[in-house]
């Protein structure tokens, strides 16, 4: 049985395949077109699947998207009705953006298969998000929590699956929405709302929290069933504009930022929308502690990215783990929807777990000699490439790293990864300023080998897809100084030698040269640009920017 998933209604458009319940690939649109969190139908990222599996059209059994633009339409609209006029630009602005969403998919559809045709399944936004991902989790047991803008007309979801029994516990309906709570942040503070809310995390330990906590709860609550409620009066979204930022809003906390420096208020801002997120996050896990027996938690949705809320809600919650997706955003429900579709519409028993997030497509080592050559470069071909690299890292050099499958997601995990010393102070001001060309307060993230985590950091779960935040150890705080984010905490991914061997090795060897076994990892583009995908976009990128040193599968080059 071979499934498609796809995500096309929303950003993040992605395609993956499954046959027989393995994830054979899994692409995302944006590393093709190179526009950034795009919108366009994945018609590039679904060509690749079909190329690097071999696998053709004619082969699918099921097609599984991860929008139901139907659910419950009626209701929904008269239920934007009542909240006033000012949501009817929202609802209209929605249901136009459906059908004109909708008939694009049934003209690819049909000129796909212009004769036998697979199965074609719309499967519900927050179900493609957080039940997809529960198939693919670890667990048979877990409670689940799903936050995002919207999609269809949900924002939230409190639910529970114990083997393949689905019980809804509640589901929040737009305008109430915890992620557009936190965009109106985003937009305040300078940035793209909808794409840049990282960027708001980031900023937000820099500010005082205590400042504008009070005002900023009195814009967003939880109630007792994990509903979510939203004081329409500050804020314009629900008119479906760009804008986020009602009168109200500003009037409360001051100018937004259009340009120019960060001032303190726009850091006070932050830091306030980052504490509600997680009180109001932290609230619904409580329900879910009450409601669900399960030891265990499912986080999805574009605000499971928030990897600080997560560490609350690991660090304060009786969950013993939990488990977000590599690609928790709209770009993991292809995922999600081919998992739904077949452990749970189809009723499979055969369970996948995602705990390996490169399924993307690779350049063996002859292509990319290959593309070398095509642009005349000189390079060395290492006999050990992860030692050679440790030695370069070590001098101070900072490397581009391009190997193996790709990564899905937006954390690069140490396959299209940029890396660098995280011992040397230096080091993260001349990331952001030379290489990255973005804002200076932006954080970098560490790789550590899996079983040395607990000497370095404070967290006693493994952290593979660099969502989980933890504390960095007092000890060695000044020690990791590039990865220490100015709070003393960090974005760590943990690394195995199962899941990546050579990174895992590159780590080692760097280890027995600095002393911790701990590289500084972040993804390898440029701001606004998406990871790269091919060696020519690697090259491209390498000599665009500050990059020292390229290192492509056993090929080095050098500036």
């Amino acid at each position: 049985m071979i499934i498609l998933g796809i995500n096309h209604f929303f950003h993040d458009t992605s395609a993956c395949l499954v046959k027989d319940g393995e994830l054979l690939v899994a692409l995302e649109e944006e590393r093709f077109s190179r526009d950034k969190h795009t919108w366009s139908f994945p018609s590039r990222a679904i060509a690749k699947c079909f190329e690097v599996t071999g696998i053709s059209p004619e082969q699918v059994d099921h097609v599984a998207v991860s929008i139901n633009p139907t659910k419950d339409a009626g209701k929904k609209i008269l239920y934007g009705a009542k909240l006033g006029t000012k949501c009817l630009p929202f609802v209209k602005h929605e249901l136009f953006r459906a059908r004109a969403k909708q008939k694009q998919l049934h003209q690819w559809f049909n000129k796909t298969w212009p004769a036998r045709k697979p199965k074609l399944h719309m499967i519900d936004h927050h179900l493609a998000h957080v039940v997809g991902s529960f198939y693919v989790s670890p667990y048979e047991h877990a409670a689940l929590l799903s936050l995002d803008g919207s999609g269809e007309w949900s924002t939230s979801y409190l639910g529970e699956m114990k083997g393949d029994e689905l019980t809804c516990f509640s589901e929040s309906l737009f305008p109430n929405s915890l992620g557009s709570f936190y965009e109106a942040a985003t937009q305040f503070c300078g940035f793209r709302p909808n794409y840049d809310e990282g960027k708001t995390m980031g900023l937000a330990p820099f500010g005082d929290p205590s400042v504008f906590e009070e005002q900023m709860s009195k814009l967003v609550s939880v109630d007792d069933q994990g509903k979510v409620n939203i004081d329409l009066s500050y804020f314009e979204f629900q008119n479906a504009g760009h804008n986020r930022l009602g009168q109200r809003y500003i009037d409360t906390f001051g100018k937004p930022r259009t340009g120019g420096p960060i001032e303190k208020h726009h850091e006070d801002v932050a830091a306030a929308t980052q504490r509600v997120l997680e009180n109001c996050a932290l609230k619904m896990c409580r329900i879910l502690e009450q409601k669900s027996s399960a030891d265990y938690l499912v986080i999805a949705g574009g605000v499971g990215l928030n990897s600080v809320m997560n560490g609350r809600i690991l660090r304060e919650t009786r969950f013993k783990d939990i488990y977000v997706m590599p690609a928790a955003g709209d770009n993991g429900t292809s995922i999600g929807a081919a998992y739904f579709a077949y452990n749970h519409i189809l009723g499979e028993k055969h369970r996948f777990h995602h705990s390996n997030p490169f399924v993307g497509n690779e350049y063996d080592n002859d292509a990319l000699e290959a593309v070398l050559k095509k642009c005349k470069l000189n390079y060395t071909r290492s006999t050990d490439v992860c030692r050679d690299t440790a030695d370069i890292l070590h001098e101070g050099k900072i490397v581009g790293w391009f190997q193996g499958r790709m990564e899905i997601g937006p954390r690069a995990l140490g396959n299209r990864s940029i890396l660098a010393d995280p011992t040397r102070q230096d080091m993260k001001d001349k990331i952001n300023a030379e290489v990255k060309h973005r804002e200076a307060y932006r954080p970098f993230a560490p790789s550590a080998i899996a079983e040395e985590r607990r000497r370095y950091f404070d967290i006693d779960v493994e952290a593979p897809f660099m969502l989980k935040v933890c504390a960095v150890r007092d000890e060695y705080k000044s020690k990791l100084p590039a990865i220490t984010h100015v709070d003393g905490s960090a974005r760590l991914q943990t690394v195995r030698a199962d899941t990546n061997p050579r990174y895992h090795r590159l780590i080692e060897e760097f280890g027995k040269l600095s002393g911790i076994p701990v590289v500084l990892n972040t993804s390898f583009n440029i701001m606004g640009e998406p990871v790269v995908e091919s060696p020519l976009q690697a090259i491209r990128c390498f000599f665009s920017n500050g990059l020292d040193v390229l290192v492509m599968g056993d090929f080095i080059v050098r500036k």
